[in-house]
């Protein structure tokens, strides 16, 4: 027996809002259904997760998921919460874009099945590209009154000066955009539902309304959407100081992707582990209550962190991230740290103070260039003190004699010295 798709979300906290009709039509027969993603990056973030993972309980509730990439209307922009509109782009980036959102979904989906239900991905800029203003305006603009488009929330919020710059045209006509990208799925694909977050409503039902003015009211398509995701304080989930958690590597590193995930809060945690994992109910209760019996452990955020990283990335990846962090809270090895790269050896030591330091002090005895050049003690006496006490460690080994000279050799790729003072305290030295 396939599991029920509106059930398994509704438990997990994922449904917002579903048309009459929709569970029924999940129920009766293989759906094809359809989740739209911007292109404008070549990678998707944890923003798009909760979307993405709606398709990937689609799919195993034996349903047919198409995610679409939006080249023709990412161009424009969607007056959806947003305040700017896009950039143009070529079409050499489109597809490079696309290519490599593809390859991040594909962790989450299977397109290479052979069962009917396998996953595909279109992009709108297909169909798009070739249709004229003229052919627009007849095949589509004349069907949907602007009365109608006038009403929807997303719209009223720019009209009513919620946004700056007020609303252009080309974000005016996005909703019939989307409207079409509907009709053009359903016809050609037989897709009868639209994904989305709680903030497309407006956009996904004008499909819905384009689709049965134009093939006539007999014919039926649904849509259902998530709630937008909050943190429990209500700020923006997924944005950090730094911007964006990025599913791709070289943005955002699995270090700091699996720190993200494990430094959530307990509430958080409890919602999240429903949404962006695949575990069963019964392995998250238990999870739960397991949590509450000693949250210190952080239990739910460690195992949150190993399912998403392990997901998004690898379990390599996922073993690269928890023997990082270990070089931080334990007792970790030079060749640990020399194991890290680049970006993760700064990403782990994002916090601690940095000096630069000029080349042409390597060779100096370490009490000067750590006095001196890089004032990680205040005084000559007091690092002589902890050196003599074992108090002091370069690069994770201690530091036998406090006038011993620092030299290339004891760098980390090449320009890093990492200075430990005491359990705790820790001082990054690039050498320029």
């Amino acid at each position: 027996m396939k599991k029920n798709f509106v059930e398994e979300l509704k438990w997990r906290g994922m449904l917002a809002q579903i048309m009459p009709g929709a569970e029924e039509l999940l129920q009766k027969e293989m759906v094809t259904a359809y989740l739209g993603t911007d292109p404008t990056a070549d990678s998707l973030h944890i923003g798009h997760l909760c979307g993405i993972m709606m398709l990937r309980h689609l799919q195993r509730c034996g349903h047919k998921p198409i995610i679409l990439v939006g080249g023709a209307t990412g161009m424009i922009g969607d007056p959806s919460g947003k305040s700017q509109e896009r950039n143009l782009l070529d079409d050499k980036t489109l597809y490079h874009n696309q290519e490599c959102i593809k390859a991040q979904v594909a962790k989450f989906l299977d397109f290479e099945s052979k069962e009917p239900n396998a996953a595909m991905l279109v992009n709108n800029y297909d169909w798009m590209k070739d249709f004229t203003f003229l052919n627009f305006a007849r095949e589509v603009g004349k069907h949907i009154t602007v009365n109608y488009m006038m009403a929807k929330e997303s719209v009223q919020q720019r009209l009513n000066g919620t946004a700056r710059d007020g609303l252009s045209f080309t974000e005016f006509t996005y909703q019939l955009l989307q409207g079409y990208d509907f009709l053009y799925l359903y016809k050609n694909y037989g897709c009868k539902m639209q994904l989305g977050g709680n903030d497309q409503w407006g956009n996904m039902t004008t499909g819905t309304e384009l689709i049965r003015r134009t093939l006539g009211s007999e014919v039926e398509t649904f849509a259902l959407t998530c709630p937008l995701i909050t943190k429990a304080d209500g700020k923006k989930f997924g944005k950090t100081e730094s911007g964006n958690i990025w599913l791709d590597p070289k943005r955002t590193t699995p270090y700091k992707f699996y720190q993200f995930w494990l430094n959530v809060s307990d509430d958080d945690a409890e919602r999240y582990i429903k949404i962006f994992t695949s575990l069963e109910k019964e392995t998250i209760d238990a999870l739960v209550e397991e949590h509450k019996q000693d949250p210190g452990q952080r239990i739910l955020q460690k195992r949150l962190a190993q399912e998403v990283t392990v997901m998004v990335h690898s379990q390599e990846a996922l073993d690269a991230a928890i023997q990082a962090s270990g070089i931080l809270f334990g007792k970790a090895t030079r060749e640990a740290l020399e194991s890290l790269d680049e970006q993760t050896l700064l990403d782990v030591f994002d916090g601690v103070p940095h000096f630069d330091v000029p080349a042409d002090q390597l060779g100096q005895p370490a009490v000067e260039m750590l006095t001196q050049a890089a004032p990680v003690f205040a005084s000559k006496g007091e690092m002589r003190k902890l050196v003599q006490g074992g108090g002091v460690s370069i690069n994770k080994e201690k530091l036998a004699a406090f006038d011993r000279p620092i030299t290339a050799d004891d760098l980390i790729d090449g320009k890093y010295l990492l200075v430990q003072r005491g359990k705790k305290n820790y001082f990054l030295l690039t050498i320029k």
